[in-house]
């Protein structure tokens, strides 16, 4: 890999570890409250190269809202353009789990990275696949070329327990008629995505097919189409970081997801994938650590899609 990609990473890598590391992790769901709060990885994935990391880049960890790109993807590869009759690709300006919306949007969640939004993408991939569960994990395992990864039963199971207000959206997106499997069912199955654990050399390696055209790097195999690739990152760009999206836009320039697991993935189409991880977030819910590493790196390098 480019010498002065690992001296900028290096060098901002282990400026950040010796600041101050402000925010809370995500102790509203349960399980997540029990990790490690200074753990801090960071690992870049070029095109055509192997990764680069730095810190816990071996450590899995709940990846959270960052799995709706990869729930989109595999629903949009089975539907095309009709998916976008039942979910919008708007910015919300609101937190992730708003039910303020929807009763003007008559049920239409504004983006698929909202909570609304992959609820309705959940249930829309219960009646594409025989086996939603086995088959959404079948999916990450090949994108990612790992045949180890798999769900946190326990986050799920947490998340579940928890989640009065993601039973209120799903709920109410019923009353619409935009949702068509049980509740229950379609609540489990989104709380099970969202409990997949990878690492950060994990997550880069699941991303690389959007930063390459569609095409899985490894074997060429087409994921997406160039057109579908561009359309989510242009919703990653817009949408992926909750109501701080234009703040990231601004401040970092490139395509992105974020979790409240605290790990963040970003893209350079043509270029790379880089995925940070530290588990403090910040009052928008996104990593402290990992948005302040994204902007002085993108800041060092000068490279944005802008």
């Amino acid at each position: 890999m480019n010498q002065h990609y690992q001296n900028i990473i290096q060098g901002i890598f282990l400026q950040i570890k010796n600041e101050e590391n402000p925010g809370e992790v995500a102790s509203y769901i349960p399980e997540l409250a029990n990790i490690d709060a200074d753990q801090f990885a960071v690992s870049i994935k070029p095109i055509n190269e192997d990764a680069h990391s730095y810190g816990n880049h071996q450590t899995r960890f709940s990846i959270q809202s960052i799995s709706k790109v990869l729930l989109l993807c595999l629903v949009y590869k089975h539907t095309g353009e009709k998916i976008w009759e039942r979910v919008d690709v708007e910015p919300s300006g609101n937190p992730f789990n708003s039910l303020v919306q929807l009763e003007s949007d008559n049920g239409i969640p504004r983006n698929p990275f909202l909570n609304a939004g992959a609820i309705v993408v959940s249930d829309m991939l219960i009646d594409l696949l025989e086996d939603p569960k086995k088959e959404f994990l079948e999916f990450i395992r090949d994108i990612t070329d790992s045949e180890t990864i798999c769900y946190s039963e326990n986050v799920a199971k947490s998340e579940l327990k928890i989640g009065y207000r993601n039973a209120a959206l799903c709920n109410f997106i019923k009353s619409f008629g935009n949702i068509k499997n049980n509740p229950d069912k379609v609540l489990e199955l989104y709380s099970l995505i969202c409990s997949v654990e990878m690492s950060t050399v994990e997550l880069c390696n699941a991303f690389t097919f959007l930063a390459n055209g569609g095409k899985k790097v490894s074997d060429g195999k087409v994921i997406l189409t160039k057109s579908q690739t561009k359309r989510v990152n242009a919703i990653m760009q817009t949408c992926g970081f909750y109501d701080e999206s234009g703040e990231f836009s601004f401040r970092v320039g490139l395509p992105g997801k974020s979790g409240v697991g605290g790990g963040i993935v970003a893209l350079l189409p043509g270029r790379y994938v880089i995925a940070v991880w530290s588990p403090k977030l910040n009052p928008k819910g996104n990593s402290y650590r990992g948005m302040k590493f994204l902007e002085l790196f993108t800041t060092a390098t000068e490279e944005s899609i802008f």
